[in-house]
């Protein structure tokens, strides 16, 4: 690697518009991005150790007819307990990790994003350059999980309330970028933040 790379660690809360964001940076400025969502779920596909491991603590029932994992039902579980969360965030997070030294070490651009919504939980914070925080108010964070995932608003306020306080991931950022108002003024700070 002759230059130094630029990572982008982007990362927020839950429905806070990261992909937003992530989506306008590869389609805008074609960067590529290397996104944890999509690792996490290659760690638990059917034939995978974790999956194993996951079918071995929780029994049989959290996989679905056809092998792969029960996903709602699992969520049930992890959301409930943090101590079960932290368990399956061991079998995940060390793959998630894997992947994306592979994948930074593949890539030869100049820049490039890595989506990482546990970035501070799952220590990640190592594998990046700067850090990118997408933050947006409790109730418009709410609203959006509400509307994408189909939620109850004490559903989504659990869900909201069960991960790191957005306030302390800002507190770490190098930028911060604010998703309350409409997309053109998220799209001139992500061009601020490039710059």
């Amino acid at each position: 690697m002759g230059m130094i790379q630029r990572i982008i660690g982007l990362t927020g809360g839950i429905a806070t518009g990261k992909s937003s964001v992530a989506s306008y940076l590869e389609t805008q400025y074609k960067l590529p991005i290397l996104d944890a969502d999509l690792y996490a779920r290659d760690a638990v596909t059917p034939g995978s150790v974790a999956l194993a491991n996951i079918a071995q603590r929780y029994g049989q029932e959290i996989l679905l007819t056809d092998g792969t994992l029960n996903r709602q039902q699992l969520g049930n579980i992890i959301f409930k307990d943090p101590a079960e969360r932290a368990w399956l965030e061991g079998q995940i997070h060390p793959y998630v990790r894997e992947r994306f030294l592979s994948g930074q070490q593949q890539c030869m651009d100049p820049i490039m994003v890595a989506v990482v919504p546990l970035l501070f939980e799952a220590k990640m914070t190592d594998l990046v350059t700067e850090i990118w925080v997408v933050v947006c108010s409790e109730e418009q964070q709410c609203q959006r999980l509400m509307q994408r995932d189909a939620l109850s608003q004490s559903q989504a306020e659990a869900r909201i309330a069960s991960q790191m306080p957005l306030g302390e991931k800002a507190s770490q950022a190098t930028i911060i970028i604010d998703n309350d108002s409409e997309l053109n003024y998220l799209y001139i700070q992500v061009e601020q933040a490039l710059r």
